[in-house]
């Protein structure tokens, strides 16, 4: 017989992950104003989706245990119950990683009857009592009960799936609108002519109701004021990357005419068609910080664009190329981009090594979605200040021997 208790029958999975879900958001809204528009954003979604993650757990079978130990037992018969008997129980002890609680989770399909067992820790216990003449069936009774146990586990993975693939794009939501909101009502506040008022923090955390403390740490947000500064959007910095990428298939097709230039002559290409764009407002040689960099595109005191030009000469170059980016880089300037100029070389076999070194490099954080063949994408984090981060977008062009 079967002893401890009925599994994958206490809670609604799917109620459990909506609540999660709130909960998540929860924590997005109770975020202190002025920490959220400072911290890491991209180091905030991590940290929301380890923290709100559900894991179903996964079973260790390789590593299953058995004990046994005598006891009294009852029996079953078709036609009676005898009270209990003289027997032995045989416990199997089978590992497992996850969340232990979902144990007692029922997934949105289940069956008919439940398996029955006991979570210790990081095990789940098995036990199955019999009398002396009955212990050919332990086994039997033990494979078909691990096998209920595996089926339910997989109902409950797949409610869990549907969860986890929504986080990311949720987390990223919610985040943007508190932002925006967040944002107008600074602009209120300075409208009205009068100091914002000091008040203390006070930050609450919901407790998720099937996940167990998170194995990173909320990033830090700044505690000074945030004021909003013009930046370039989105939209005019893959403007910039686009008019670029036209200089260089302007390259490709037209190889005579860019034979033999060196790196200043190709740089002077880009900055001829941004200036015609941007009305003289981009440079080359610039002076920024700790150096001179290739590419810049000023907005009043303001840099919204860096770039550096660079003939590819293996991975280490390439980190050097990001280094001294990163160096010119002040704590402002968020959108920047290298163009890697490929001579003498199959581009085919340059651009793993590229998307490699780049997603290799100290500070990268993560690498985003690019639809381009010859370019990449990432997100970096300032050198000198954890919270703040920008873009780098990579871009590789076949220039002519």
């Amino acid at each position: 017989m079967r002893r401890h208790n009925t599994l994958f029958a206490t809670h609604d999975f799917r109620a459990q992950l909506q609540q999660t879900h709130h909960d998540m958001l929860e924590e997005i809204e109770s975020t202190e104003g002025d920490k959220l528009l400072n911290m890491s954003l991209s180091a905030f979604v991590d940290y929301l989706l380890e923290r709100f993650r559900v894991e179903v757990p996964t079973l260790n079978e390789s590593a299953i245990t058995v004990d046994q130990r005598e006891g009294m037992v009852t029996v079953n018969t078709f036609m009676y119950q005898v009270p209990e008997v003289k027997g032995t129980w045989f416990d199997y002890y089978i590992p497992f990683e996850g969340e232990a609680a979902i144990f007692n989770s029922r997934a949105s399909t289940f069956g008919l009857s439940s398996p029955h067992g006991e979570v210790r820790g990081s095990e789940l216990i098995l036990s199955y009592g019999v009398p002396d003449d009955g212990r050919g069936e332990v086994a039997q009774q033990f494979a078909a009960e691990l096998a209920r146990v595996k089926q339910n586990l997989e109902w409950l993975r797949g409610d869990a799936a549907q969860h986890n693939a929504q986080l990311p794009s949720a987390a990223e939501q919610a985040i943007e609108r508190r932002r925006q909101k967040l944002l107008t009502d600074r602009k209120q506040i300075a409208s009205l002519g009068f100091p914002l008022r000091q008040r203390d923090s006070a930050q609450t955390y919901a407790v998720p109701s099937v996940r167990p403390k998170p194995k990173i740490q909320r990033p830090p947000g700044g505690t000074v004021p945030f004021t909003p500064e013009p930046a370039l959007a989105m939209t005019e910095y893959e403007r910039i990357l686009e008019l670029m990428a036209n200089v260089g298939r302007a390259m490709e097709l037209s190889p005579s005419a860019f034979r033999n230039l060196d790196e200043e002559d190709l740089r002077t290409q880009f900055l001829v068609q941004l200036n015609g764009q941007y009305q003289g407002k981009a440079s080359g040689e610039t002076f920024n910080l700790a150096g001179k960099t290739d590419i810049i595109i000023r907005e009043g005191e303001r840099n919204i664009f860096i770039a550096e030009c660079k003939f590819w000469n293996g991975p280490s170059g390439l980190t050097k190329a990001i280094d001294q980016l990163l160096s010119y880089t002040s704590w402002r300037d968020t959108k920047t981009a290298i163009l890697l100029f490929n001579r003498g070389r199959q581009l085919s076999g340059i651009l793993p090594k590229i998307q490699e070194t780049a997603k290799q490099h100290r500070f990268c954080r993560k690498e985003l979605d690019y639809k381009s063949e010859t370019g990449f994408r990432f997100v970096f984090q300032h050198p000198d200040d954890s919270g703040r981060e920008l873009t780098l977008t990579i871009l590789a062009f076949e220039v002519p021997q």
